[in-house]
């Protein structure tokens, strides 16, 4: 399923083989909540700028449209007419991330809709059942994300909740598979470290989990609060804790520089929010730092946003235009702008990958982060 080609120091570059293809990592996943990129970006468009993983959203895809709808019209790739890996989050960061609208017990989550306020339960079980409906590549075990603040006893116990989340989303996961009408039989199953900044908390919770031989491991519940510093401690002390022969994803990072940190301490799958966020506002990535279009320097400025950038918005648009459509508040300003910092990611990802093969990462890392100071 996983195998590592190439290693430098922790960083690692491997191939992960799927039903829907084969995942060259390190590898950044495209966030598509609701089952598409925020910013009118189209399948086409990610086939273009080389996406390789689209993720979407549990609890957003079981609120609307409704993940039995999805199910009825063929699954998640058909829906979005996608034909690569999906990777589904399990609706656990929604326990977080909904606080003031949610409920948590042994049983599961009992949530109020942040559409129409609706009550909705989801426990491991009924995550699991979503995610089959989906019929994504990779499932997310159901968890619950603890603020990085919160007290030690809140985290021991929750973490322990987790665990036996796990057990429920493991057997359910398997219930699934073997059955007659389930689009994606061989749906792989993804387990969620958690501790917040407690490492003892977080390396138990990591041997635990490891021995349940599940199909890759992320790092869950970071990002939320804590210090970067803090960030990459916890990843130091819990991933040589996580098996060596499966793929580790930490969820919801981060900034180009928070990829590199990362990739350097063993992680090979990423996702976030940034790109697609920051480029609807015209906050723009390039090798020289983040630049943002609302400047009133960029009116007259006819250069590409980045010099040799091989993006759709690069090849054709000027900044002065891209700024002009992003004032008139034009979608196609905020289209440009997410279709950049994409293509910007997943070319570095491919750098990272090229870099690792040849044995250069370090240097590779250093030359990139000198050269975005100013992100």
């Amino acid at each position: 399923m996983f195998q590592v080609l190439k290693q430098e120091g922790r960083a690692r570059r491997g191939e992960f083989h799927t039903v829907h293809g084969v995942i060259h990592t390190p590898v950044f996943m495209n966030v598509g909540t609701a089952a598409a990129i925020k910013g009118a970006v189209s399948t086409e468009d990610l086939e273009g700028i080389r996406t390789q993983v689209e993720l979407s959203n549990t609890y957003h895809l079981h609120v609307r449209p409704g993940d039995k709808v999805i199910k009825q019209l063929g699954g998640l790739h058909r829906f979005m007419s996608w034909d690569r890996p999906i990777l589904t989050d399990s609706g656990g960061f929604q326990v977080f991330s909904l606080a003031g609208l949610r409920k948590i017990k042994e049983e599961g989550v009992y949530f109020n809709s942040h559409i129409d306020g609706r009550k909705i339960f989801m426990g491991p079980e009924e995550s699991m059942q979503i995610q089959s409906n989906l019929a994504s590549t990779i499932a997310m075990a159901f968890d619950e994300c603890p603020s990085a603040r919160a007290d030690r006893t809140y985290v021991k116990n929750s973490v322990e909740r987790t665990t036996r989340w796990l057990a429920r989303c493991k057997k359910e996961m398997q219930r699934l598979n073997g059955m007659a009408d389930t689009i994606n039989k061989s749906q792989l199953l993804f387990a969620i470290n958690q501790g917040a900044v407690y490492p003892d908390i977080r390396v138990e919770h990591a041997k635990i989990i490891s021995e349940m031989e599940l199909d890759g491991y992320a790092v869950g519940g970071l990002a939320v609060g804590e210090t970067h510093e803090e960030m990459y401690h916890i990843l130091e002390e819990t991933i040589p804790f996580l098996p060596k022969n499966k793929p580790v994803y930490l969820m919801g990072v981060g900034t180009p520089a928070n990829i590199l940190e990362s990739v350097e301490r063993g992680v090979d799958f990423f996702d976030c929010v940034y790109p697609t966020r920051n480029g609807r506002h015209g906050h723009l990535y390039t090798n020289q730092g983040k630049i943002n279009l609302f400047n009133a320097k960029y009116e007259l400025d006819l250069r590409p946003i980045e010099e040799g950038c091989g993006c759709p918005a690069c090849k054709r648009y000027s900044r002065a235009y891209i700024r002009h459509l992003l004032k008139a508040k034009e979608m196609l300003g905020m289209r440009l702008c997410v279709l950049h910092n994409l293509y910007f990611y997943n070319t570095m990802m491919e750098e990272i990958r090229d870099a690792l093969e040849q044995g250069e990462f370090a240097a590779y890392k250093k030359q990139k982060l000198e050269g975005m100071l100013h992100e």
